[in-house]
C-alpha cells in the first residue's frame, strides 16, 4: 500500500535534551510568586490603571446638551460612545458588534487585562454564548499587548515584518472569530446565510493549506548588481 502524508513537507527530526526534574524548594517557589507578583502590581499600576482612568473619562465626557462632564451620560453620546459606535461595524460579523465590546478589544492591544477593565468601568450589554466565545477567540489571537508588541518588534528589527506579523495575527484572529460565529450559528438558530458559506469556504482554504504539497525549490535566485 501507498503511504501518504497528513501534513506537507518532510519530516523533521525534533530532538530535545530534558532537564533533571526536581521538587521545588520552598525558596524558589516564593521568589518566583514575589517576582511574578510584583511584575503585575507595577503593571497594574501603570499601565491599567492610566487606561482605566482614561475610559472613564471618555465615558463621562461628551455632548450631552453641550459639550462637557457629565456623569450619567449614557455611552452613546460619550466620547468613547462616538469611537465604539464608529467602528463597531468591523466586528459586526464577529457576533459583538457593540460599542463597548467594539472598545475593549480596541484596548486589549494596550493591555490584555484592559478587556476586564472597560467592562468595570462601562456599561457592559450581554452578549450571547456564541458571541461570547468569538469575541475571546478574537482577543485571544489578535496582537498582543503594546510591550510583547515592542519585543517582536525589536527582536525582528525590521518595521515591516513587525507590521506583517501584527497583520497577520489581527487577520487570522477575525478569520477564526467569523467561521466559529457563522458556522456556530447553524446550532444556535441563526441560519444559514452569505457570512455561513463565506466562512465554509474559509475552512476550506485552511484544510488547504495544511495539506497541500510542499514545493521546495531546487535552484536559488538572487539578484547581483554588476559594476
Amino acid at each position: 500500500l501507498k503511504k501518504t502524508k497528513l501534513f506537507a513537507g518532510d519530516p523533521a527530526p525534533f530532538v530535545m535534551e530534558l532537564p533533571a526534574y526536581h521538587l521545588p524548594t520552598v525558596g524558589n517557589v516564593l521568589r518566583s510568586m514575589w517576582e511574578r507578583g510584583s511584575s503585575f502590581i507595577k503593571k497594574a499600576g501603570t499601565i491599567i490603571l492610566l487606561s482605566s482612568i482614561v475610559i472613564w473619562a471618555g465615558s463621562v465626557f461628551g455632548w450631552d446638551n453641550g459639550f462637557g462632564f457629565h456623569p450619567d451620560m449614557e455611552l452613546a453620546d460619550s466620547i468613547l460612545g462616538h469611537i465604539g459606535n464608529g467602528i463597531k461595524w468591523i466586528f459586526a460579523p464577529l457576533g459583538f458588534g457593540d460599542a463597548s465590546a467594539t472598545i475593549a478589544t480596541i484596548m486589549g492591544l494596550v493591555a490584555k487585562e484592559e478587556v476586564v477593565g472597560v467592562f468595570g468601568v462601562l456599561d457592559f450589554i450581554g452578549l450571547t454564548k456564541l458571541a461570547g466565545i468569538s469575541f475571546m477567540l478574537f482577543n485571544l489571537f489578535c496582537a498582543p499587548c503594546f510591550a510583547a508588541l515592542g519585543a517582536i518588534k525589536r527582536e525582528m528589527n525590521s518595521a515591516k515584518w513587525f507590521w506583517i506579523t501584527v497583520a497577520y495575527q489581527c487577520v487570522f484572529a477575525y478569520l477564526v472569530s467569523f467561521v466559529v460565529y457563522n458556522i456556530g450559528g447553524l446550532f444556535t438558530g441563526l441560519g444559514f446565510t452569505v457570512a455561513t458559506a463565506i466562512a465554509i469556504l474559509i475552512v476550506i482554504g485552511f484544510v488547504y493549506l495544511l495539506v497541500r504539497p510542499y514545493k521546495e525549490s531546487n535552484h536559488l535566485n538572487a539578484k547581483v548588481k554588476l559594476d
